[in-house]
């Protein structure tokens, strides 16, 4: 359920954002930071488990992740939850509602998260005034389009077993780029009712598959960190590779 939002104004500076100081991020103009830092208007701290933006609801505000992990889902009528994706630091959160007036999902926090607030009736000023911000909210877009796409193809052609390797190894690429995995570790808030619901499996179905992947030593998941055994093999499993490296846009 979504919770009244408290958005505090003892902020972040976004000259001092912590996401511009690593490189997997592009770097701004100064005109481009002068804009961002009357754009931004506070910032929004949750919990776990607090909703962000509500299916079928107009947001006043846009978002981008500082700290922290989200996620996008839809409800059905019966209570059953598909996860169409989750939101890492620099990821831009409610772009549609500027677009079609409400949103056809919802988000909530899935980790202790801080949002960066923008209020949604100045997106026009950022597509008017300046065209290179426009595009990497653009950019932002279709990547998150690319990421549904792959995530279709896991639910229509994929085993489970080369679901969860894809989703995995595709997660830890964006934590290690972000200093938030590496040696084949990455820490991870979600649990396997997360996995099940945005892989299309049965919670009974994915444990016993995560065990099987387990014993075969490809992987273990223990205490909320995911540790590859064998990344080659689960690559393989999933027909996975790792894109271009190129410093990645954000608002």
């Amino acid at each position: 359920m979504q919770s009244k939002q408290k958005i505090t104004r003892d902020i972040t500076d976004c000259a001092d954002c912590p996401l511009r100081v690593n490189e997997y991020f592009r770097t701004f103009t100064r005109r481009e930071l002068d804009f961002m830092r009357e754009f931004k208007v506070g910032e929004f701290h949750a919990e776990p488990g607090t909703g962000i933006i509500g299916e079928r609801t107009t947001a006043p505000h846009l978002y981008t992740v500082l700290d922290g992990w989200a996620f996008r889902y839809k409800t059905l009528a019966d209570g059953s939850r598909q996860i169409l994706n989750f939101a890492l630091p620099g990821d831009f959160i409610g772009l549609q509602t500027s677009m079609f007036g409400e949103m056809d999902h919802s988000v909530d926090a899935l980790s202790p998260i801080t949002l960066c607030v923008f209020p949604r009736e100045k997106i026009w000023e950022l597509f008017k005034n300046h065209p290179e911000l426009a595009f990497d909210a653009t950019w932002l877009v279709a990547q998150e389009e690319k990421v549904l796409g792959a995530h279709l193809t896991s639910v229509g052609r994929r085993s489970a077993r080369s679901r969860i390797a894809f989703l995995l190894l595709h997660l830890y690429g964006r934590c290690e780029a972000l200093d938030l995995a590496g040696s084949n570790r990455m820490k991870v808030p979600f649990n396997q009712q997360h996995l099940a619901d945005l892989l299309g499996l049965s919670l009974v179905h994915t444990n016993k598959t995560l065990k099987r992947m387990e014993a075969s030593k490809l992987m273990s998941w223990q205490k909320g960190t995911v540790r590859f055994l064998d990344r080659d093999t689960l690559a393989e499993i999933a027909e996975f590779y790792e894109p271009a490296s190129s410093p990645r846009p954000f608002i």
